[in-house]
């Protein structure tokens, strides 16, 4: 009955599972799960300790001369093979902006400037994804462009002439 209500919570906010959580994390006692503040949440008997899941949040970077903009092509699935902005997720405690420069540099090979925030887009694709996209509009400032990390090429398309694209984020920002 428990488990039911749990997933019909996860379903109907678009959640990830709550079952990893299964002792409190300060005393160590097993948890229990009831419904707190709207949402059925790990609760701890022992020490009354609620788990709040915290939001994944990644960032991006929007890059365009002329009438092209900057892609990558994901190297790891999901979506392997299909094309996006260059991105990542940000660590604790990291500058957002950047994590989006850092990501960048990554992925591409190119230093950065973060010029201004473009969008914040909300809501997880995937199991492993991010709650949260924070997309900024930067320029290149150096770097030789050449794909690293989990990306398997990097180039400048025509806005006009996209490849398939990855993430509903991605075509948000560049169809939309």
């Amino acid at each position: 009955m428990v488990d039911a209500v749990i997933r019909k919570t996860q379903v109907a906010l678009g959640m990830s599972s709550y079952s990893f959580v299964k002792f409190c994390p300060r005393c160590g006692s097993p948890v229990e799960y009831k419904e707190k503040f709207g949402v059925v949440r790990p609760v701890c008997p022992q020490c009354n300790y609620i788990h709040f899941q915290d939001p994944k949040v990644a960032a991006a970077v929007l890059i365009e001369e002329d009438s092209r903009v900057l892609l990558v092509q994901r190297a790891n699935e999901p979506f392997r093979g299909l094309w996006t902005l260059p991105a990542g997720f940000v660590n604790g405690g990291e500058d957002p902006a950047e994590a989006a420069a850092r990501e960048c540099l990554e992925e591409t090979g190119l230093t950065v400037q973060i010029k201004q925030v473009y969008d914040v887009i909300s809501g997880r694709e995937h199991e492993r994804g991010a709650d949260f996209i924070i997309v900024y509009v930067a320029e290149v400032l150096s770097g030789t462009m050449a794909p690293a990390d989990d990306a398997d090429a990097v180039e400048w398309f025509e806005r006009n002439n996209l490849p398939p694209l990855a993430f509903k984020a991605t075509q948000k920002v560049l169809i939309a």
